[in-house]
């Protein structure tokens, strides 16, 4: 079966200072919820972090994540204080029990794909 999901059927939600961050993250699903993602995932998002805002550092726990970067540029803090610097085309993966942060370094707004999918205990 193939589905059709039009822009106006795609919810829209922001979050003010995500994961106690900075600023605010606004996201449009693109997959709206684990149904449409086959129960293996979270959600599957296409995301927008005004300029000066981030996701705070969180672990991940049962899920896995998938950024790819589509504008502006990001500094990414993993594990240990891990940073590295994104630009568009760049892409980071959070395993399940990692930690990560993310944060918009330029003036305009980041904008990244973003896929959370579920991993358990293997």
């Amino acid at each position: 079966m193939t589905i059709v999901i039009r822009r106006r059927e795609k919810s829209i939600v922001s979050i003010e200072k995500p994961q106690n961050g900075d600023g605010i993250l606004t996201f449009k699903k693109i997959l709206n919820g684990v149904e449409e993602l086959d129960n293996k995932g979270r959600a599957f998002n296409h995301c927008f972090l005004e300029p000066n805002s981030g996701l705070g550092y969180h672990k991940h726990i049962g899920i896995t994540e998938t950024m790819y970067i589509l504008k502006g540029k990001a500094k990414n803090i993993a594990e240990n204080d891990n940073e590295t610097i994104l630009n568009p085309g760049d892409t980071t993966f959070t395993d399940n029990g990692q930690g990560h942060s993310i944060y918009g370094m330029s003036e305009e707004s980041l904008e990244f794909i973003a896929l959370v999918l579920f991993k358990g205990e293997e």
